[in-house]
């Protein structure tokens, strides 16, 4: 493994906890896929750093539990951007 691929979990991982981000948020910051974060935290981060990577499973578990409402909420706010979008056009009229 390249000294780059070794550090890139760690990065990761430091990045995740310190901005309470998700996998998906953390990769696009990172410009990598959202496969390549998980097997970096999930296979590469423990053997590099233990105590960083059960800070990262503790966020992990936390996204997990709280998924759904972030869904609920996205779905409420294109509906809401679709309602007022509506009644924009009706304005227009």
């Amino acid at each position: 493994m390249s000294r780059a691929s070794e550090q890139r979990p760690v990065i990761l991982g430091e990045y995740m906890v310190k901005n309470r981000a998700t996998v998906r948020a953390a990769a696009k910051h990172f410009a990598v896929s959202k496969s390549t974060v998980h097997k970096d935290i999930r296979t590469r981060l423990a053997p590099l750093d233990p105590a960083l990577y059960r800070e990262v499973e503790k966020l992990l578990e936390l996204n997990k539990q709280e998924r759904h409402i972030r869904g609920g909420l996205a779905t409420r706010r294109k509906y809401k951007l679709e309602r007022s979008d509506r009644n924009k056009d009706d304005t227009d009229i």
